[in-house]
C-alpha cells in the first residue's frame, strides 16, 4: 500500500504571518496565487476561468499531535474532537479550501480567496460537483455557483422591494469577463437563460441574448475598481421617494449609523439612463483605490452598489434605502 504524499505546487499569497491567516476564507480571505509544478500541467487540462474548485493543502506548520481542540482557539470554549472542527492542527494536517478561479496563466491559478500561509503546499484539485456534466446549465461558461448567488441576492431584492417588474440589474466579476442578467428579466426569479456574459475590457457580449440596458454602468466600476467582485442596480423605493420630495439624497440624521453609510453614497444628477455617459459618470463617482464609494444614487434613477459578493452589495443597499425611510418618517 502506497502511502506517500506528493506535493504538486505551492500557495503563493499576501499571508506572511500564521497569526494574520482568517480562521475561513469567507473572514476576509485574499487573492492568491497556486503555482503548480510543471510535471502535473497535464492534470490542469479542462480546467477554466470561473469554475469553483476544492483546493487540498497540507497545513505543514500545524501539530499532528492534537486529538481534542478548543473551537476556534477560544479556550472559553468546551473542547471537541479535531474531527468535529476545522482546525489545522489535526493527526494529518490537510487542509479544505473552496475557491473560484479567477485566471489561468500555464501552471499558475488564480483564486478568488484564500485563507492559507504564503508556501503552503498543495496536494490536490478537485472541481465542486455544481461544475460538473448534467448540473444546472446557466449558459456557457456560467458556473452554477455563481449563478445563484446572483439569483438569491435578486430574489432577496425583489422580496423586499428593491426590485419591481424587470426593472434593476445584477452582475459578478468572472475573470476577464463579468456575467450580468439579459435586458428583460425579471429579477425576483432567475432562472437559466436569465444571464449572459461579457468582456469587461472590450465592452463586447459573449454570451447569450442582450445583457442589461446599464451593462455600461457595471462595465465602468468593474474597470477601475478590480477588487470590486459584484454590482447590483435597484430601484429603491423610499431613496427614489426622498429625491422625488427633496431633489436629493442628503441622508443626514442624528443616527451613530448614518454617518457611517452616509460616507459610503455618492449621488450624481439626473442623466439618461442605459447611455455610455452614464456608465462614465458612476466610474468617476465611485473613484479608486482608497476613496472609492461603493454606492452611487443615480438621480430620479436608481442606486448601484459594488462590493465583494452580491449578498453584501444587496446588504448595503437595503442599509442606505432604509435610512431613506427614517428620512421620510421623521
Amino acid at each position: 500500500m502506497d502511502t506517500t504524499l506528493t506535493i504538486l505546487g505551492h500557495v503563493r499569497s499576501p499571508l506572511k504571518d500564521i497569526k494574520d491567516c482568517p480562521k475561513q476564507y469567507s473572514e476576509g480571505a485574499p487573492q492568491a496565487v497556486i503555482d503548480i509544478d510543471p510535471a502535473f500541467a497535464p492534470a490542469l487540462d479542462s480546467l477554466s476561468v470561473g469554475q469553483d474548485i476544492l483546493v487540498f493543502s497540507w497545513l505543514h506548520l500545524s501539530s499532528r499531535t492534537h486529538l481534542k481542540v478548543h473551537p476556534r482557539g477560544d479556550t472559553a470554549q468546551p473542547q471537541r474532537g479535531v474531527f468535529n472542527t476545522r482546525s489545522p492542527d489535526r493527526p494529518n494536517p490537510i487542509g479544505l479550501h473552496h475557491c473560484r478561479i479567477l485566471a489561468l496563466d500555464g501552471t499558475r491559478i488564480t483564486v478568488d480567496h484564500l485563507e492559507t500561509l504564503d508556501g503552503t503546499p498543495v496536494v490536490d484539485l478537485k472541481p465542486i460537483a455544481g461544475e460538473t456534466r448534467g448540473a444546472e446549465n446557466w449558459g456557457s461558461g456560467i458556473p452554477a455557483a455563481l449563478a445563484r448567488e446572483l439569483r438569491d441576492a435578486c430574489a432577496a431584492g425583489w422580496q423586499r422591494g428593491l426590485f419591481s417588474g424587470f426593472n434593476g440589474n445584477a452582475s459578478a466579476r468572472l475573470g476577464d469577463a463579468m456575467v450580468i442578467t439579459r435586458s428583460g428579466a425579471p429579477k425576483g426569479f432567475l432562472a437559466p437563460g436569465s444571464l449572459t456574459t461579457m468582456d469587461i475590457a472590450s465592452g463586447t457580449t459573449t454570451g447569450p441574448g442582450q445583457p442589461s440596458t446599464e451593462a455600461a454602468v457595471h462595465l465602468e466600476i468593474y474597470r477601475r475598481l478590480p477588487a470590486a467582485r459584484a454590482v447590483l442596480h435597484t430601484h429603491p423605493p423610499n431613496l427614489l421617494a426622498l429625491d422625488v420630495r427633496t431633489g436629493g439624497v442628503d441622508l443626514t440624521l442624528p443616527l451613530f449609523e448614518a454617518d457611517f453609510y452616509k460616507q459610503k453614497l455618492a449621488a450624481l444628477p439626473p442623466m439618461q439612463p442605459g447611455t455610455p455617459e452614464l456608465g462614465q459618470a458612476v466610474g468617476q463617482a465611485v473613484g479608486q483605490a482608497a476613496t472609492t464609494r461603493q454606492a452611487v444614487f443615480m438621480g430620479h434613477h436608481g442606486l448601484v452598489v459594488h462590493a465583494a459578493t452580491p449578498l453584501e452589495a444587496l446588504a448595503l443597499s437595503e442599509e442606505l434605502d432604509a435610512l431613506a425611510g427614517i428620512l421620510l418618517k421623521a
